[in-house]
């Protein structure tokens, strides 16, 4: 397995909100990765009372962050640039299975377009056992930052 520490270390996000473990690949067409999810996440605590389940909101962020802001941070820093501004413009999901706590998820993506900073790309997510747990469409807006 190739090390992504680069691109993982330029992520915006940190706990409780990292919902990246393991990339497994990536290239200019795409990206692959995991989370586990873990058992004391905080949103579990109210979603459902007494039988929790992942929230597709959040099913939605690990496709996005794995998905999306990876493969928008190795395609910029493909080309030299080292600072990036990310923001999320659009997604259309469909979800088939519910995640519960303690499952891995896998995430693939593959890139519809990059032009003009926005990154469009189709992603999937699948369960341990292989099933689809949901697919759509995500896009987001990635750019080198500028310094006044």
């Amino acid at each position: 397995m190739q090390n992504f520490g680069h691109i993982l270390s330029k992520l915006p996000y940190s706990k409780p909100f990292l919902f990246v473990d393991h990339l497994h690949s990536i290239d200019e067409n795409g990206a692959e990765g995991s989370y586990t999810f873990p058992s004391d996440a905080y949103f579990y605590k109210g979603h459902f009372a007494d039988k929790p389940i992942t929230p597709g909101v959040i099913l939605t962020e690990v496709m996005a962050q794995i998905g999306v802001v990876c493969l928008g941070i190795f395609l910029l820093t493909e080309t030299q640039q080292s600072d990036i501004d990310i923001a999320l413009t659009s997604t259309q999901i469909d979800f088939y299975k519910p995640v519960l706590p303690t499952e891995t998820v896998t995430v693939r993506s593959t890139k519809d377009y990059f032009r003009f900073h926005k990154l469009k790309c189709k992603v999937e997510m699948v369960n341990s056992a292989g099933e689809l747990v949901c697919r759509g469409a995500i896009s987001g807006m990635m750019k080198p930052k500028t310094y006044a």
